[in-house]
């Protein structure tokens, strides 16, 4: 199983995303990662493309064999047409290949694993989600977390330092 830390995945991530979650790197601890494409309607890849979108609070819940994205809020532009009745909250529709849905079944029923939403990009013309099976932290593990990327910025400070004389 590859692990993500945050550093790692922002570095990855950092060219191509049109929303992040950074919250979701907080909380949890990146497992494995899935691309979905995401059934959208017009108005929505409209109002994502302008930044109207929102992960924060958003998870990933798998039910009649179908994935689906709740919480993600997409904010109807201004400008949208009048005979669309924009719902922000609307549920999204992950697209994934059968295995890859029964692998997330088979490790969302392990104790303790979520699937949250972490980051949208484009994908040859196409918005993609990226999915992440994620096991919650525990408080002494953000500490710890935190700590770890206190004492990288430290390091890295101190030799940049060490190069400037």
């Amino acid at each position: 199983m590859l692990e993500y830390s945050a550093f790692n995945l922002d570095m990855v991530l950092k060219n191509m995303s049109i929303i992040r979650n950074k919250k979701a790197f907080h909380d949890f601890t990146i497992e494995e990662t899935f691309e979905a494409g995401i059934a959208l309607e017009g108005w929505e890849v409209k109002a994502i493309r302008e930044g109207h979108g929102q992960l924060k609070d958003s998870y990933v819940k798998i039910k009649d064999n179908e994935v689906w994205l709740l919480g993600f809020t997409v904010t109807p532009m201004l400008s949208a047409s009048t005979h669309v009745n924009p719902d922000a909250m609307r549920l999204k529709k992950l697209l994934l290949h059968r295995r890859e849905i029964d692998k997330l079944i088979g490790k969302v029923e392990q104790k303790g694993y979520s699937l949250i939403a972490i980051d949208l990009h484009y994908k040859k013309g196409r918005v993609k989600a990226e999915i992440a099976l994620a096991k919650g932290k525990k408080l002494y593990d953000k500490r710890a977390a935190e700590k770890e990327r206190d004492g990288k910025k430290e390091t890295a400070k101190a030799i940049k330092e060490f190069k400037r004389l």
